[in-house]
């Protein structure tokens, strides 16, 4: 039965030691990443201001994070820079993906604020997210479950190997 909001929940307490880290600049997993401390398998490439990485929680294989290396939360408070190697790391990310599965879209966007959906949004980060005609089917708006069909481990090495090609 649902609750009274309608919503079914997913218990992943796993995911609250992701979430206390976030909360700090000490804790942040991205500058986790960037120092080499944790995660780093997820980078894909590394720029002089900005990295790429796997999103940890995926909504399509081979969604992408572009980052800037240095812990800040505001789109205006990047030096040019960081926002000039932010935009080029994003249509690199575009063209590796592009090559690698050849979806048939994509969604490229920021969350700024927690209030606008961001999950860590002390260090900002822009989603590069491939789309399919049908990879919202039945079992994602019926059963509220998400198929993927590539590991993000197998995702991160074949954009590797693409980013090359492609950059």
């Amino acid at each position: 039965m649902a609750d009274p909001d309608g919503l079914e929940r997913l218990w992943a307490p796993y995911r609250m030691a992701y979430v206390r880290e976030a909360g700090n600049d000490e804790g942040c997993p991205f500058c986790a990443m960037v120092a080499g401390e944790r995660q780093t398998d997820l980078i894909v490439v590394r720029g002089e201001h900005c990295f790429v990485a796997m999103n940890l929680y995926p909504y399509n294989p081979g969604h992408l994070m572009v980052l800037p290396n240095r812990h800040e939360s505001g789109l205006t408070e990047l030096s040019l820079e960081e926002s000039t190697e932010l935009t080029l790391l994003t249509q690199q990310a575009i063209r590796a993906i592009g090559e690698v599965s050849s979806p048939h879209g994509f969604n490229v966007g920021l969350n700024l604020g927690s209030s606008a959906g961001g999950s860590i949004s002390q260090h900002l980060h822009q989603h590069v997210v491939p789309r399919w005609g049908g990879d919202a089917n039945f079992m994602t708006v019926v059963g509220r479950t998400k198929a993927l069909p590539q590991t993000i481990a197998e995702s991160a090495e074949l954009l590797r190997g693409a980013w090359e090609r492609t950059a």
